[in-house]
Parts: structure tokens; sequence; C-alpha cells
């Protein structure tokens, strides 16, 4: 299915809703607007496989370029509209679009990254136009609302273009092409991992799917898609406010929603006569991905809740992902489960396969993939092997075939020699009772290389021997040398959009702090 099938069925059917507003577009309303957007951008010159950029915040608007572009053989590419200047320059470079709807505030940075460029680009705006704007630019809404529908255009399945949330350097890009059939045919995306999370199949309407976080994700995109494919319901928030969270899950009688772990954080600082205050009888399933979860959060939201809480694991790449619902963690806690359509296996820097238990980079393998060719050491070139994909996070199975994570290859920390996870101390630090979050970085050092210091959001307050007491816990669990040589208390740690902490930038604040200080301390 798609909105087009859907409004056959069921016109009046809510396709896509903000929740603050509750301003809704019904599935007779995308199918039209999307038709007719297509239509425009088509008249515009473009062809199969171009490239539609959309640097635009949570709107309802989403819906429409989503499938104007799914539904004509053109690429959607989802920007995050914070990037930097620098950064827009080198993602835009990539997407090479033919066509940019954005905002007016966004727009000339736009723009100005395009260069020459910009003027061939057709730049479709969501409010008013610009004065600055390029030649030829106009609202969307009025486009659309101009423009008649073409009954006799080709309709075939388009692509996506994602970015990587970008927390080590540039955002990288992850290209699917349009696929030569119509979309109506084709099936459901993420079909197996629709229906490990509950929910219905194809043409029963009536799930509703709540996304707190930026649409531009690659997690928000492919769910809208699969939901509209399904003919469900998409509610986006505008921006995350936790209580807001609970009032949009009763009052649109939500039944699955997609989580980062910050989320999680936020509701459970909640007053219990907030948390107490809504219905959420109709929430079925709470999904949650992009970054690590704190073992004791996610106990938490299971406790209130209840079983409902399952957690993927992948990469905007696609190579494979793992998959774990709320009775395997509750067995294997603080895992991200086991493969699902792929395979998943551990190796060293030589490419050598690693047993259960032993920390190594995380590979996926897909279905049929080509066994690489293996020295007598074992060693093999696992990146130039068909069907062979890593993104260069670090972690281990268990003997059950769970994935635990330990963190990032470009984040091991090296001190003295020593290879140090800072996902394993974290995970010691998060079981203290007086940390809320804590982000572990490696901080130049001149005698060791780099030092393991720890960046602690306090649960109750700063309390004057806080950093002692969590140098005391770590160095009670773990070998000393993996424990922080120094702790420092902050109101928030860095995040992208994703959730995702920046430890980039950490090292920089802590770097540039350290460097500052005439006793090196």
């Amino acid at each position: 299915m798609y909105p087009g099938s859907v409004a056959r069925q069921a016109p009046s059917r809510p396709a896509m809703v903000l929740a603050e507003s509750g301003e809704t577009v019904t599935y007779a309303e995308l199918d039209e607007r999307s038709a007719r957007l297509a239509t425009a951008l088509r008249a515009r010159g473009l062809a199969d496989g171009d490239t539609v950029a959309i640097l635009l915040g949570n709107d309802v608007r989403w819906g429409e370029v989503c499938w104007a572009c799914w539904r004509s053989g053109l690429v959607l590419a989802a920007v995050n509209h914070h990037l930097a200047a620098r950064e827009l320059v080198a993602v835009l470079a990539q997407a090479a679009p033919r066509a940019v709807v954005t905002t007016p505030e966004i727009l000339p940075a736009l723009v100005g990254a395009l260069g020459d460029t910009a003027a061939g680009v057709a730049w479709l705006v969501v409010g008013k136009v610009p004065a600055e704007a390029p030649d030829g630019a106009v609202e969307l809404d009025d486009l659309v609302a101009g423009t008649d529908r073409d009954p006799d255009l080709p309709e075939r399945a388009g692509g996506r273009l994602l970015f990587s949330s970008g927390t080590t350097g540039t955002p990288k890009p992850a290209r699917v092409a349009p696929r030569d059939v119509h979309p109506d045919e084709l099936g459901v995306r993420s079909a197996g991992l629709m229906r490990t999370l509950g929910f219905s199949e194809p043409g029963a309407g009536v799930d509703v799917l709540l996304v707190p976080g930026p649409a531009y994700h690659a997690g928000p995109i492919g769910f809208l898609q699969s939901v509209h494919q399904a003919g469900g319901t998409v509610v986006l928030m505008r921006r995350f406010d936790a209580a807001g969270a609970l009032a949009a899950i009763e009052r649109y009688r939500v039944t699955h929603s997609q989580w980062v772990p910050t989320m999680f954080v936020r509701l459970l600082r909640l007053p219990d006569e907030v948390r107490g205050r809504f219905d959420l009888s109709s929430h079925r399933v709470a999904v949650h991905a992009a970054a690590p979860c704190p073992p004791a959060v996610k106990r938490a939201v299971l406790d209130w809740w209840g079983p409902i809480v399952h957690e993927y694991y992948g990469a905007s790449e696609g190579y494979g992902r793992t998959v774990i619902g709320p009775r395997e963690w509750l067995a294997h806690p603080g895992s991200v489960g086991r493969a699902v359509g792929s395979g998943v296996v551990i190796a060293d820097a030589a490419g050598r396969l690693l047993p259960p238990g032993q920390d190594g980079a995380v590979w996926f393998t897909a279905p049929g993939a080509a066994e690489p060719e293996r020295g007598p050491d074992g060693g093999a070139e696992l990146a130039a092997t068909p069907g062979w994909g890593a993104v260069g996070d670090l972690g281990h199975l268990d003997a059950d075939g769970y994935l635990y994570l330990t963190g990032r290859a470009s984040q091991l920390i090296i001190t003295g020699g020593v290879n140090v996870a800072p996902r394993e101390v974290e995970l010691v630090l998060e079981e203290h009772p007086d940390v809320d979050e804590v982000a572990v970085v490696g901080v130049p050092d001149e005698e060791f290389g780099e030092r393991v210091v720890a960046v602690v959001v306090p649960r109750y307050g700063v309390a004057p021997d806080l950093e002692d007491r969590l140098v005391a816990w770590a160095r009670d669990r773990l070998a000393h040398v993996k424990c922080p040589r120094a702790v420092q208390l902050v109101d928030e740690l860095p995040r992208n959009d994703a959730g995702k902490v920046l430890h980039r930038v950490l090292v920089a604040r802590l770097s540039s702090a350290h460097s500052s200080d005439p006793g090196g301390s």
C-alpha cells in the first residue's frame, strides 16, 4: 500500500498529525498534495533519480514531501537543518539537490552553501519567500495549491539519501536508489522489524505512531514510510517535551512510540503526580535506538510502562540490525539484541573473528555474504569483502549471540599503552545511585598519552565529595587503569538531535581547560 491506495479505502483517516496544535492531514489530502507536488517538481525539470533535499523542522508537510518523492522516482534527502554553514557545504555537495524544501530562516545559509549551483535549484519555501531568495523561489503551499495533479505522470518508487549523525565529524551519506516498481507494489519497508514490534498488517490502519524526535533522522523517516505503507497515523511533536509526549499519547491514543534514551531520562524526571496524570492504556510498544541506554534507566521505564520497551541497533548505511524485546532484555540486561535479517560477528583489527565475551569491531554480514579470504593467522580484509559492513562500533557477543556495545573505535582511549573502552566505564558509573548521566572520554596527557575523564550529570545535585566517591566506586569494580583519573560534574551533556553524546565536544572542552591550567591539573 501507499497513500494513494489508502486514500481510496479510508480518505478521512489521519495520515499526519502535529501533536501540539492538532493540525491534521488526512490520507485524501496527503495523496492529493503529494501528487500535485510530484507534478510540480517534474514540471521544474526534475527527472528520475534526481534529489530533493528537505531541511525542515517537524511539520505535517514532511508527509507530502516524502511521498512526492517516493511516488515519482525521486530521491528524498533528509538533512539536519541545525547544521552549521561549513557542514552544510559538505552535505549539500554530496546530495547535489535539484530541489530544496526549507524555511525562510534557513534558506540564506543554504543558498550560500550551494554557491554557484544555487541558481539551478528549485527553491520551495514553507512560509513567506525572503527577499534574498534566488529567482523562481516559491511558497510550497502556493505551489501545491496552484498545480493540478497529472494523472498520466508515471508512478515509480523513489529513493532516499540519509546522513549519519556526525558525532565524530562530517555526516556520511547512505543512499538507496529508486526502484522500477509502482509504489503500491513495494513491500512495507523493514517488514520484519515492523512485525517484531507489533505493528498491524497493511490495511488495518489502527496503528498510531508518536515521533517526538527530529523527522530527518533515519529512524523516524523509516517508520514514517512503513506506517504510511500500512495505512497508519504518524503524530509528530514539533519539539520534545516530556509531559507533552505523555499528553500526546493520551490525546491521540498512540499505540507505538519512538524514543532516544535521553527522552527516557527526562520522562523519569517528571514528578510522580505528573507521570500519573495521563492515560497511557493505548500505548502497546515503545521503541528506542540511536544511543546506548543506561540499564538503570531502561529498568525504570519497564517498571513504569510494563514490558513494552523494545530496542534496535543498526546504522543508516543499512549494513544490518539487531533487535531485542523487553523480556529478552531482562534476561540479557545491557544487550542491544541479536541480529535480524543479517549476521553479526566480532573481529579484531586484523579481521580475525573473536570468541564470545571478547571485545572487538562489530561487523554485520548480509544474507549470502561472501566468505572472506583468510591468511594463515585467520586475518582478512573484511572491508573489501562483499556483503560485510561496519560503522566503527566496538562490542562483544555473549554465548547466546546477544550483542553488547562497548563504544566506538574512534573513541577508544589508549592510556599508558592500555586500551580502555569508554562504554565499559560508563556502565559501571551509571550504576551509582547518584549518577543521572555520564560520558567517559580520553583527554591528552603528557605522561600517559591520554587520561580517562568522566563527565557526570548528578542525579540529586552536587555533593561535596561526589567526585571522589565516583572514582572509588569505579576502582572497586574495574582495573585501576580503566578508572577515571578525574570526574567533572555538569548540568547536562552535549548531544545531537539523535540523543548521541558529542564526545568530541567534551574532549575539546576538557583539553582546552587542561591546556589553559598552568598547573596542568
